[in-house]
């Protein structure tokens, strides 16, 4: 899962000038792509204000203090083609950082970025105190500066992996005053769900309650309640043990697809497709491989359970093995 902003949103603090009045801005997609087809929305904004953590559905699909909204790309391949982020809504380039390299975070590399955890941004000015804010944007890629006047839509860069995360998404945040505001719900007050003419929303973005909380790999089939508590979770495995690649599901409906695929060194593993015919509040599947003849190639290997319903894809999650040498 992308990892927490926390204070992230304090990297960026230079001052600009605000006009003297102007109405909250209406946001567009800052991210050139399909929702549900070529990207889709994982974690909203916190709206709890204890330890624990809720969606403006009061939702489980956010994270502790998370401070926004992250719109997901498909696959590291996307990433590495480039997908443009674009400014949610017209206004002035008040605050850029480049310059921080695409990669993941580890438990090694986390303090190294600490106070940067939204790796290179945007922070553009809308007035009245009105600003959105682009983390996680692809090193080099920025195309706009401090001062650049930008239109809704006007491209800021591409995504990227910089900072705290480790999949590769634009991460927006809207403040009013320096303080977070849920563009889905910006008038909430410990409420579920709002009125659509309260959003902040250009077009009424999708919401299903349904996602992954994770994928992993491990060497053997494991339990569930390994699963849940990440024990099940392996990064390295020899060549002779068998490869599995699971995925943990919430909230699906009858019918819905899941889909794990594999690949390493030599290319393509499995690709395996579940229909989750009665499925409950969590659940898990499981698919892999023995090891073949002479083991599997020593390298790096990734596979990603897709969820979808129907046509639509409703979250994708990774999962990264070393097989030694």
């Amino acid at each position: 899962m992308t990892a927490r902003l926390g204070t992230a949103l304090a990297i960026l603090t230079l001052a600009v000038a605000l006009p003297a009045t102007a109405q909250p801005p209406k946001l567009s997609l800052p991210l050139d792509c399909d929702i549900g087809r070529t990207c889709y929305l994982e974690d909203y904004v916190d709206t709890d204000p204890g330890p624990g953590q809720r969606d403006y559905t009061c939702g489980i699909k956010s994270r502790d203090d998370h401070r926004g909204i992250d719109f997901m790309l498909l696959s590291f391949d996307d990433m590495e083609a480039g997908v443009n982020v674009l400014a949610a809504a017209s206004g002035t380039v008040a605050a850029t950082r480049d310059g921080m390299a695409d990669t993941a975070v580890t438990a090694e590399t986390r303090d190294a970025i600490r106070g940067q955890e939204c790796g290179n941004a945007v922070r553009v000015d809308h007035g009245d105190g009105w600003q959105t804010l682009y983390c996680h944007m692809k090193q080099g890629s920025l195309s706009v500066r401090q001062g650049d006047m930008v239109k809704a839509g006007d491209v800021l860069g591409q995504v990227g992996l910089s900072g705290l995360t480790n999949a590769p998404h634009v991460h927006l945040g809207v403040l009013r005053d320096g303080q977070i505001v849920d563009p889905f719900a910006p008038d909430a007050r410990d409420t579920c769900g709002a009125p659509l003419d309260q959003s902040l929303w250009e077009i009424a973005l999708p919401y299903d309650p349904a996602g992954l909380f994770t994928a992993g790999f491990s060497t053997a089939v494991p339990e569930f309640e390994a699963v849940r508590s990440g024990a099940a979770r392996a990064s390295t495995a020899q060549p002779d043990q068998p490869i599995v690649l699971y995925g943990h599901v919430f909230y699906a409906q009858p019918g819905d697809l899941l889909t794990l695929t594999a690949e390493g060194p030599q290319g393509e593993i499995f690709t395996h497709e579940i229909t989750l015919d009665a499925p409950q509040a969590q659940l898990f599947r499981a698919f892999g491989r023995k090891a073949p003849e002479g083991g599997w190639e020593p390298g790096d290997y990734r596979g990603y359970v897709r969820l979808t319903r129907g046509e639509t894809i409703l979250a994708v999650r990774h999962a990264d093995i070393t097989i030694a040498p």
